[in-house]
């Protein structure tokens, strides 16, 4: 009999299980994988976004675009300054970039996972390695779990920490779903969420591995007529479409998708107005006056997009360049600043970085994480109906989560 078992070592699992053994209570963590918290070793490219400091906790909570406010408790007792105390106090040294992400000094997601790894085995906690099939009550309390292998872990008190179904290869394949699901917890839809996305235009394929770097995007909702979404930073183009951060966090943005609905505008060129970008192009032009078209822009583009700029300006690509009309340079100017892409829909939720859907937190106490349909069972991270945009926040719900789950198990 062990006091808790915690289904799951990924980032929330393994800080519910250094949480809760520190307080002196028998824990296992079950893992289906050899390994540990593969998931959080692909994040951020494989460094690691650990999470966002983000001091204030309303701002915390605005970047949790799905039952935010659930997470008010949680982010009250573990905020993104906790996370980072942490893991410099594990020996992780942390630095912080752009948009306040949080990444270890050594652009290695593998000191994360190790940290959390020794401070769950450190703290006293267990790691097996194996499937749950079932979770056992008796009398609307948790008695244990049952594996595949046949086993029964008997626990006083079990947490779901299984992950989602994106990146199925990491072992998130939705298992918490259905362990919810057979307790008689309520789950909301899955669908994919920091998602890439699939485009109707074909010349995405040409440009393929391209990254652009500082630019502004903006989303369009074509049947409301307003913009849902602006971005600055790194989008990167692929043979479906397009992702990068600024793609992955306008996904958040875009509900009850189908082709068409949503149109993506991106600036190429954000720190220069249309009337300062003109004069730029109007020097270009005159120091290149006698090339022809297609030979001008190298200076204005990255080489692998100027042929479908000048394709999609209009202006035949051996037009000398002091034959261009004022008309032809403006249409090209406002072509710059507004690159249209015509989202046809999502790529599969195998892709996405995290789910959305999940155990309904109608079926969770926010102040404990307990269920409140099962006694001394709880639910942390990504299996929970909560998601974010990127920059860190994603780990932080699986942090701020896992540790309240591991702090009220058998706490009364």
């Amino acid at each position: 009999m062990v006091d808790v078992c915690i289904i799951g070592g990924g980032a929330a699992g393994l800080m519910a299980a250094g949480t809760a053994a520190e307080r002196g209570l028998k824990t296992i963590i079950l893992e289906r994988n050899e390994k540990v918290a593969r998931k959080v070793m692909i994040t951020g490219k494989g460094r690691c976004n650990v999470t966002n400091y983000c001091t204030l906790l309303d701002d915390l909570i605005r970047n949790i675009p799905v039952n935010g406010r659930f997470l008010f408790s949680a982010f009250s007792k573990f905020m993104p300054v906790d996370t980072m105390d942490f893991f410099e106090e594990m020996g992780v040294p942390l630095k912080v970039e752009r948009g306040n992400r949080v990444f270890p000094e050594s652009d290695k997601a593998s000191d994360i996972v190790d940290a959390l790894r020794r401070y769950a085995l450190r703290s006293g906690a267990e790691i097996i390695t194996g499937r749950a099939e079932e979770i056992l009550t008796s009398d609307g309390a948790v008695t244990g779990v049952k594996t595949y292998d046949g086993d029964v872990i008997e626990a006083k008190s079990v947490i779901v920490a299984t992950g989602g179904k994106s990146y199925p290869l990491t072992g998130s394949t939705g298992d918490g779903y259905i362990l919810a699901e057979k307790t008689g917890h309520t789950i909301v839809e899955q669908k994919p969420s920091l998602v890439p996305l699939e485009v109707h235009e074909g010349w995405c394929s040409s440009v393929m591995g391209l990254s652009l770097r500082n630019i502004e995007i903006r989303v369009e909702d074509t049947e409301k007529y307003k913009c849902v979404y602006k971005d600055f930073g790194e989008m990167l183009f692929t043979h479906f479409g397009v992702s990068g951060p600024v793609i992955l966090s306008a996904s958040s943005h875009m509900k009850d998708i189908k082709k068409g609905k949503y149109e993506i505008y991106i600036d190429l060129k954000p720190a220069l107005d249309e009337d300062k970008l003109d004069k730029r192009i109007q020097r270009d032009f005159l120091e290149n006056s006698n090339k022809n078209f297609i030979n001008a822009l190298d200076a204005l583009l990255p080489k692998k997009l100027v042929p479908i700029i000048v394709k999609l300006s209009g202006i035949k690509p051996s037009q000398k360049v002091n034959q261009i009309t004022r008309a032809e340079r403006e249409n090209l100017v406002y072509l710059l600043k507004n690159l249209k892409l015509t989202v046809n829909g999502f790529r599969p939720i195998e892709e996405a970085i995290v789910t959305s859907g999940g155990v309904s937190v109608k079926d969770i106490s926010p102040k404990n994480m307990m269920s409140k349909k099962v006694n001394n069972l709880f639910f942390a991270g990504e299996v929970i109906d909560v998601d974010a945009y990127t920059g860190g926040f994603n780990l932080q719900i699986a942090f701020s989560t896992g540790r309240l789950a591991g702090k009220s198990a058998l706490s009364e």
